[in-house]
């Protein structure tokens, strides 16, 4: 699993992929945070609600835009093959992978914790923040961006066409991250309420209010183990 990790790691960084999923990314959400219509500085609140709100939709594109390759080009190259002659499981391989992009999303998050610490200087007094809020949003953040990374990982396992692989990536993120809950809004009460819990924006919108409940960690755990068990299925098929 290591050695996938390894060979995984290297080939994003040493291509152009990594550099500028993470330049787009911190491009974009700076721009919004500090610079456009109701950021930061006009708000007047000692908040990162902007930049938590935008984040998942450009990790909707950035994603699986990471992902489309991992086991596509493995497939179109015919490597994958070779993969399979060796002594590691589909497990291996798949958590390899994962991780890989994993990482590549933490690195990309980490440097926006100036964000944290510019508006926290900013606060009146000094630290006039909400850290609890701002420690879950993190957290949701992460968390989401490792389902979308399962997501992703799943649709490169279905074929080895690239951009088939984003295509289907990017609009099931945007579906269970967004479209269940707009699915939710046509109706009202309890339907409501069990239809939205469905969809990843709830579990990422509650983690982010600052109390860390167990059900909505282990409801976005369930989603990527699902979505990685799926990919291992593919990969069960392509190797039969």
């Amino acid at each position: 699993m290591l050695s996938i990790f390894r060979k995984e790691l290297n080939s994003f960084l040493n291509s152009l992929v990594a550099y500028i999923v993470i330049g787009v990314f911190l491009v974009i959400v700076g721009l919004f945070t500090w610079f456009f219509d109701s950021n930061v500085l006009d708000y007047g609140y000692a908040d990162l609600n902007n930049f938590f709100q935008l984040s998942p939709f450009i990790f909707v594109f950035l994603i699986p835009a990471i992902t489309m390759r991992s086991l596509s080009e493995e497939y179109k190259s015919g490597t994958i093959e070779l993969l399979f002659t060796k002594p590691l499981s589909e497990w291996q391989i798949i958590i390899g992978k994962f991780l890989a992009t994993f990482l590549l999303i933490f690195i990309a998050v980490l440097p926006t914790l100036l964000y944290y610490y510019s508006v926290y200087q900013l606060g009146s007094p000094i630290g006039n923040i909400d850290s609890a809020a701002v420690v879950g949003s993190y957290l949701g953040l992460l968390l989401l961006g490792a389902t979308f990374a399962s997501i992703g990982l799943w649709a490169s396992s279905m074929t080895d066409n690239q951009i088939v692989a984003f295509i289907v990536g990017a609009v099931l993120c945007y579906i269970l991250y967004d479209g269940i809950q707009q699915l939710a809004n046509i109706f009202n009460g309890t339907t409501q309420f069990y239809i939205s819990f469905l969809s990843l924006g709830y579990h990422y919108e509650a983690l982010g209010r600052g109390l860390i409940d167990s059900r909505n960690i282990i409801y976005l755990f369930s989603v990527i183990f699902i979505m990685l068990f799926l990919t291992k299925q593919n990969l069960i098929a392509k190797k039969n």
